[in-house]
């Protein structure tokens, strides 16, 4: 703090009275003012930080607000996606049972088709037994083979008779079209029957028609399997049995 008469009461030292006062007043006058001045800069710089932080902080809240939108849609669109992807699953499960019923009627339509066979191929099967196999035939049936754990094979055709006075089994099935799939099922079929009933069990296949590449995988990988096209019952074994 600035003290006028203290001053004042130093400079009487040097000058007169009157010029002493005069100048510990201008004195006083210029700290003042230099006082005032340094305090507004500061002050001015103050406000200047002060408002830049003002605009900082306008601008985090404006960019907080738009984050916050674009989390916003960003969960719509989320949630968007969730349906979507709820109504694919829908769809996906509809057509899944769609599938479904078409293999369920392709199959129907298979073991018409296949049924329809043995109904018109059973009354040669004991000719065919004898002479392809050498089997007196005893029984001619269509039967589930059932295991001893419950599992059973349905065998569409099932022949069991004698042969040089052992007992011998004879396996047929028929598809329309039989294809790779089938005939690995059928020997898988053979496979278990043997484990039940014996190694003197035999099959054959019967199809309306067979795909070149289809004869040629029964020849190479299933020669044990006779296979048949069902128009050669009626001209190999013609006369039908009564």
């Amino acid at each position: 703090m600035f003290d006028t008469l203290e001053i004042y009461e130093a400079l009487k030292e040097d000058f007169p009275e009157n010029v002493a006062k005069k100048l510990a007043v201008l004195m006083g006058k210029v700290y003042t003012e230099l006082a005032n001045t340094v305090t507004k800069t500061e002050f001015n710089e103050l406000k200047e930080v002060v408002r830049e932080l003002a605009e900082a902080q306008k601008r985090t809240e404006a960019r907080v607000e738009e984050l916050a939108e674009a989390q916003k849609k960003t969960e719509q669109r989320v949630d968007e996606l969730a349906e979507a992807q709820k109504r694919t699953e829908e769809e996906i499960k509809k057509l899944a049972t769609g599938l479904k019923q078409t293999r369920d009627m392709v199959a129907g339509l298979s073991d018409t088709v296949g049924y329809g066979l043995e109904d018109r191929i059973i009354p040669y099967m004991e000719r065919f037994a004898h002479k392809e196999y050498g089997i007196k035939v005893e029984v001619l049936d269509r039967r589930n083979i059932i295991y001893p754990d419950g599992r059973f094979d349905e065998v569409n055709i099932y022949i069991e008779g004698k042969r040089n006075g052992k007992r011998a089994y004879l396996i047929g099935e028929c598809k329309a079209r039989p294809s790779k799939r089938d005939i690995k099922r059928f020997n898988e079929v053979l496979k278990r029957v043997r484990e039940q009933l014996g190694e003197n069990v035999e099959g054959f296949i019967v199809g309306y028609y067979y795909a070149p590449d289809i004869e040629r995988y029964i020849r190479e990988r299933y020669p044990e399997i006779k296979m048949m096209k069902s128009f050669q019952f009626e001209l190999k074994y013609g006369r039908k049995a009564s």
